[in-house]
C-alpha cells in the first residue's frame, strides 16, 4: 500500500491508484486539467516536433472554421470591450515605457524654461530626465458632453 501524498494544486492529501504509484496528482478533475496544461505548456516549449504538429493542428482548425472568431466576437461584445480596454492600458504603458527610455531627444540641460510633465504616469519620468522638473500629477477627468454639443 502506498503512502498519502500531497496535490501541488490543491494541496489536498490523496492516495495514490494501485496502477499508478507515480500518480504526483490528485483525481479531481481542475487538478487533471492544470497538469494536463503544464505539460503542454512545457513540451511546447521543448519539444520543437511537438510544437509544429500543434501549430498545425490549429492552422487546421482555422481552415475548417473560418468563421469562428468573428460569430465569437458578434455574440461576445462585453468580451470585445474588455479586449478593447485591456489593449488600450497595454498601448499606453508601451509609450509610457518608450518616454522613459528616450526622453533625452533634447537637451534640456541649457534650457531656462521649466519643464513641466503632467499626466497620471510621470512619476517615472521625472526620475529619468536630465532637466529638473516640477511635476503635476492630472487625473484624468470622464469628458462628458454636454446635451448642447459643446466640449
Amino acid at each position: 500500500m502506498s503512502k498519502p501524498r500531497r496535490c501541488p494544486y490543491c494541496q489536498c492529501s490523496f492516495l495514490p491508484s494501485i496502477y499508478r504509484p507515480q500518480q504526483v496528482v490528485c483525481s479531481q478533475a481542475e487538478c487533471q486539467r492544470r497538469r494536463r496544461a503544464d505539460y503542454h505548456r512545457q513540451k511546447l516549449c521543448t519539444d520543437p516536433e511537438y510544437r509544429q504538429v500543434a501549430r498545425d493542428s490549429q492552422r487546421k482548425w482555422r481552415q475548417a472554421h473560418p468563421d469562428y472568431l468573428r460569430q465569437y466576437l458578434a455574440q461576445h461584445t462585453e468580451a470585445v470591450e474588455r479586449n478593447r480596454q485591456q489593449q488600450q492600458r497595454r498601448d499606453q504603458k508601451r509609450r509610457i515605457r518608450l518616454l522613459e527610455k528616450n526622453n533625452l531627444a533634447l537637451d534640456l540641460k541649457c534650457s531656462a524654461a521649466e519643464v513641466w510633465l503632467v499626466g497620471p504616469q510621470v512619476k517615472n519620468l521625472e526620475k529619468n530626465n536630465l532637466a529638473s522638473a516640477q511635476v503635476l500629477i492630472f487625473q484624468p477627468v470622464n469628458q462628458q458632453r454636454r446635451l448642447d454639443g459643446n466640449a
